[in-house]
């Protein structure tokens, strides 16, 4: 079990410096965490370099980004992209002739998920080719970057990857039965989890989120072995997510969305970092704060512990900070709603018996109960219809604060990390935004 280790003190500002590159292990296709250390790393002068997942055909192949499929990935990053594609995962592999996982799945009916079976050894030597495609294009990807980066340079590789839910029709509903569903739409996380489909979704986000820190760390070697030799520094960070301290009934606990079954990779990938650190790299995971996304929209619920960022930053960076961003949030609100009511809704929510009862950090994660998602759900859902449109949510504004902190926070602290794994709380977001360090961010 990884030590809780939450970021108590404002980082000092890291040596980054002009001519320094940020290497970005994962592409953007929106706004999310990862936009917000991008951000960072360009306003600390550094350059930034990109990679992408690649496409896949009409057929089924993988294939690198076309001229203006590079352009426009490029255009989003605002930097340059090493057009190798480092897609992770292997449900599209097809070994030995025989069908890929995601072929085999083509048929498979979402009722009879605790009885699909695969072709006998299938999984794993789909995941065994997926794995060698990755590090062998990891391999060019070194390469590439052994031509880009002087030795003299210090190196930033953060890795975005995450995710791993396979390619198949059968999955969504199942999914948006666990993450969303009540009554006789609920479905247990616990059982979908012990069928055959949610043990290969286990095998599938192991091998994307959290293995491919690994191969990323082990296939740069020669890169970092290089600089570290110059006198340069070579950091790695991934994004975790272990839950979050947030302010509930006026004091910092730790709570977490549930159920979270990514979390079992999650936790693989602190594991990862700390052998990492072991061996004498530097590499660590920054559990972050939940945030709303188009990515995180599955998860409905997730987004309620954002709210009490707002008393967060009121209590760690005063009134005159506080103040503006109140009133931005006041005004998505319908008539007759303040931002006082909402934060007691989601604190009635957050302080529930029923959470105490199922949220442990010591055996997180949790799995869903039928009485848990409806009081989550049901919470989601009156706190949204507290607002004008459901297309300006506070909850978007503060993710927006979140993923500028947090990269802020990361990039700096990576310089001088404490541990393989850290959590950046609500307190520590407040904390930068009453610095004249987290100046911009609101």
């Amino acid at each position: 079990m990884t030590e809780y280790r939450p970021l108590q003190q404002l980082p000092d500002p890291a040596g980054y410096k002009t001519g320094d590159v940020l290497v970005l292990v994962g592409e953007l296709f929106g706004r999310g965490y990862a936009n917000g250390l991008v951000d960072e790393a360009k306003r600390a002068g550094m350059t930034v370099i990109g990679t992408t997942v690649g496409r896949r055909g009409s057929d089924g192949t993988l294939r690198p980004l076309t001229a203006e499929e590079l352009v426009e990935a490029e255009t989003v990053l605002g930097g340059q992209i090493i057009n190798i594609p480092l897609e992770a995962g292997f449900d599209m592999e097809t070994v030995d002739g025989v069908p890929s996982i995601a072929e085999q799945l083509k048929k498979a009916r979402p009722d009879d998920f605790a009885t699909i079976s695969f072709i006998e050894g299938s999984i794993e030597k789909a995941c065994a080719a997926g794995s060698t495609r990755f590090r062998s294009r990891l391999a060019q990807l070194e390469a590439e970057l052994l031509t880009r980066i002087p030795a003299d340079a210090n190196i930033h590789l953060a890795h975005s990857m995450a995710g791993g839910i396979p390619r198949a029709r059968v999955f969504m509903p199942l999914l948006n039965r666990i993450f969303k569903g009540t009554g006789d739409k609920f479905l247990s996380s616990e059982i979908f989890w012990n069928s055959p489909l949610g043990q290969l979704c286990n095998t599938s986000f192991n091998e994307v989120t959290a293995d491919t820190f690994r191969y990323l760390i082990e296939g740069t070697a020669t890169l970092r072995a290089r600089n570290t030799g110059a006198g340069s520094k070579v950091c790695y960070s991934a994004y975790g997510y272990h839950g979050t301290g947030v302010l509930i009934n006026g004091h910092y606990s730790w709570q977490s969305y549930t159920p979270y079954v990514q979390g079992f990779a999650k936790m693989r990938l602190e594991d990862i970092a700390s052998e990492a650190v072991a061996a004498g790299v530097h590499a660590t995971v920054y559990n972050c704060p939940e945030i709303q996304t188009n990515s995180s929209a599955l998860f409905l619920g997730v987004e309620i512990s954002l709210y009490p960022l707002l008393h967060a930053i009121r209590r760690e960076a005063g009134e005159q900070i506080s103040a503006p961003l109140e009133a931005r949030c006041q005004a998505m609100l319908n008539d007759g709603e303040t931002i006082g009511s909402l934060l007691d809704r989601a604190d009635h929510y957050l302080s529930s018996p029923i959470l105490k009862q199922i949220v442990d950090f010591s055996t997180w994660p949790q799995h869903n109960s039928r009485e848990q998602a409806e009081l989550m759900l049901n919470s989601s859902a009156e706190l949204m219809e507290k607002h004008r449109d459901q297309k300006q949510l506070v909850c978007a504004e503060l993710s927006r604060i979140v993923f500028l902190a947090t990269g802020r926070l990361m990039l700096h602290s990576s310089w001088n990390t404490v541990s393989p794994a850290i959590w950046l709380n609500h307190d520590i977001i407040g904390r930068l935004l009453a610095d004249e360090r987290g100046a911009g961010i609101i």
